[in-house]
């Protein structure tokens, strides 16, 4: 991101909206939902990517020791009944949302270009590669292009309600 000319550069607002819509969420009694792009530097199950992406619940009575931190989103989650260790760099969240309503806010993709081949997460091991992709959330107003293409959370009821998406190129 390039600071505007003549203004200092300062820190990401991500992490901050980020724990902002989180505490929103849990305030109101929703449950907080991040979509990731995932790469080479995010910890997660795999098996659960989509494109590229997934969808985790990252309310309190979803995880462990959750810590939204200023570069990463770290706690541990069951998957398939199994405790796994999940570590997300936060530029790597392209939304936070509601599940229950939808309501939350979409960020940029990550830019992929500068990655490296042999990218490791904050615990060391090795991250795995996928597409680069983005999504942002659309509102209903929008034109025709918006697509709803999340993949459902593990453990999402099939009833939940789901943001519209819109395509970042």
């Amino acid at each position: 991101m390039e600071p505007i000319a003549g203004q200092p550069a300062g820190s990401s607002t991500r992490p901050y909206l980020i724990r902002a819509l989180h505490d929103w969420c849990t305030d109101n009694g929703f449950t907080p939902y991040i979509a990731v792009h995932v790469d080479r530097s995010v910890q997660v199950p795999m098996e659960y990517v989509s494109n590229g992406e997934i969808v985790l619940n990252v309310g309190f009575d979803a995880t462990s020791g959750l810590e939204l931190g200023n570069d990463y989103i770290h706690f541990k989650a069951r998957f398939g009944g199994v405790a796994r260790e999940i570590v997300i760099p936060v530029d790597h969240v392209v939304a936070i949302y509601a599940r229950e309503n939808g309501q939350g806010m979409a960020f940029p993709a990550p830019d992929t270009t500068a990655g490296s081949a042999t990218a490791t997460t904050p615990l060391g091991h090795p991250a795995a590669p996928a597409p680069a992709r983005g999504l942002r959330l659309a509102s209903d107003a929008e034109s025709g292009d918006a697509v709803s293409d999340l993949p459902e959370p593990p453990d999402s009821p099939p009833s939940a309600p789901r943001p519209s998406l819109k395509r970042i190129k």
